[in-house]
């Protein structure tokens, strides 16, 4: 009944697979630096994009809007956030010591993300890989923003 898979199915399985094996190496990697790779990629928007909201902050990175919470909380317990209400927005931004956290995992990290992609795939094939990966990350957003997401038989 399930024997029968497609291409499309093989590659989302792949792409799954991946990723889970990918933040697992990344999570241990970043562990000396006392980071996960969610909360690396969330103190990197905040970097990026500061101040926002915490829906803005939801819209940019994989966590799902209660982990983004929880996260918030543990990163502000930490010092690496801070909160501040202006008018009736709360806005995120990182503290000193949440930029000096970014600035020593960094270069490291992405030394390491580098040399998984260089030590597997030559530079035309990350090229490649970047522009397919690319064009189905647009095409899932278009999908996402007209309401395609829901079941359709």
């Amino acid at each position: 009944m399930f024997g029968r898979q497609t291409r499309a199915s093989l590659l989302w399985i792949r792409i799954l697979r991946f990723t889970h094996q990918h933040n697992r190496l990344t999570n241990e990697f970043l562990q000396p630096f006392g980071l996960t790779s969610a909360q690396f990629d969330i103190l990197m928007q905040i970097a990026s994009y500061e101040p926002l909201t915490q829906r803005e902050l939801a819209e940019k990175v994989t966590v799902s809007q209660g982990g983004v919470s929880r996260m918030l909380a543990r990163l502000e317990k930490e010092g690496w956030i801070q909160r501040e209400l202006k008018w009736k927005t709360k806005t995120i931004s990182l503290t000193e010591k949440g930029w000096n956290k970014i600035t020593e995992a960094y270069e490291p990290l992405l030394k390491y993300q580098t040399s998984l992609f260089d030590d597997c795939l030559t530079r035309e094939e990350q090229k490649q890989l970047l522009t397919y990966m690319s064009r189905l990350q647009k095409h899932s957003e278009k999908k996402l923003r007209q309401g395609h997401h829901k079941l359709q038989l």
